[in-house]
């Protein structure tokens, strides 16, 4: 799908997370006591995780081809200092990143079993939940793509109006209107307010990305056998809620995106990354992210676009936190050749 554009680049916005990654033996039954086996702190929330997973596959930000911007609200606090910092060093601009005296930044602890690779997440909003509308001037942006993210993990952008709409419909409207193209994603949260969250949001998304269990839970069609088939029932449904150009959908065995001006339907296998090396699974949705939306804002072939993400998830594996894994583009790209891609 062609970018006309002539603006370069990717300004994510939103949650904005530090994660305490915790590695245990087990996950415990209530009461019981299990051991932490190792433990450390990285980025977290879809803005973060997906500007960081384009830095690592383009290290050098003078040549990057894709200028990277994060907008967002962190806490007057050390976990605040690092993620400005640690943007910074990424070459990622903060100009939008602001930083809140009265609320404390964001966080979560990430409970991962070494044995399986499976994750639990305890998560304190913090500053992200007073990140609202009025936040970004987006008529002082300059980048092509504007990424918002993760709905249902925004409390005053996830808050309808009078008028029926949410903030993040306000904030995507303004979006458009200042010429960028946006994107949206989502957090796989267990609730029933799915619909009623995001439905208001999807005529104002260009692009909607979410994984298997989120668009299950926003079309009402039972995705825990992902098939081709089910995953294009699922991606029409999103598409009738008004989503304009793409509904892309990944999972662990694959991904679709439908084209939602032409019905055309793109997928590709996910890459058959060997078990021993599965180092932990955090962060491997936005890492997907990363790498499609690199092919997006490229103007590649949507079947090459998700090729590239399922190769970046397949990087992100190899460590237990969202970015640490993560290979310069090419070297991602060879994991896809050493290893193979999934039939899908």
């Amino acid at each position: 799908m062609s970018q006309t554009s002539t603006q370069k680049g990717l300004l994510a916005a939103g949650n904005l997370i530090v994660d305490h990654v915790k590695m245990i033996d087990n996950w415990p039954s209530q009461d019981a006591l299990v051991s932490i086996l190792s433990q450390e702190s990285s980025n977290g929330g879809g803005p973060y995780n997906v500007t960081k997973g384009l830095a690592k596959l383009f290290p050098d930000s003078a040549t990057r081809p894709i200028p990277l911007s994060i907008a967002g609200l962190v806490g007057d606090d050390p976990d605040g200092s690092w993620i400005r910092q640690d943007c910074v060093e990424h070459g990622i601009d903060i100009t939008h990143l602001h930083v809140s005296l009265e609320f404390p930044t964001s966080y979560t602890d990430v409970m991962t079993v070494a044995s399986t690779g499976r994750r639990t997440f305890f998560h304190q909003r913090g500053a992200n939940a007073r990140f609202d509308e009025s936040a970004i001037d987006l008529d002082q942006v300059d980048r092509r793509l504007f990424y918002l993210g993760y709905l249902l993990l925004l409390d005053s952008l996830d808050t309808p109006h009078p008028d029926g709409r949410t903030g993040a419909a306000i904030l995507l409207e303004k979006a458009r209107a200042a010429g960028l193209t946006t994107v949206v994603d989502l957090v796989s949260e267990e609730s029933d307010r799915f619909r009623q969250v995001i439905e208001p949001s999807l005529p104002q998304a260009d692009v909607l990305l979410t994984n298997e269990f989120e668009a299950g839970r926003l079309s009402g069609i039972d995705l825990t056998d992902f098939t081709r088939a089910n995953a294009l029932a699922a991606a029409e449904a999103i598409r009738a809620m008004g989503v304009r150009q793409l509904v892309v959908i990944h999972a662990p065995a694959g991904a679709i995106a439908l084209n939602c001006e032409t019905g055309e339907l793109s997928f590709s296998g996910s890459v058959c990354v060997p078990d021993d090396a599965i180092k932990g699974a955090l962060g491997a949705g936005d890492a997907f992210a990363a790498g499609f939306l690199y092919g997006f804002h490229e103007s590649l072939d949507l079947t090459e676009s998700l090729r590239i993400g399922a190769c970046v998830a397949a990087s992100c594996l190899r460590h237990p936190t969202p970015s640490i894994g993560i290979l310069p583009y090419a070297d991602c790209l060879a994991l896809g050749k050493q290893w193979g891609f999934r039939e899908f």
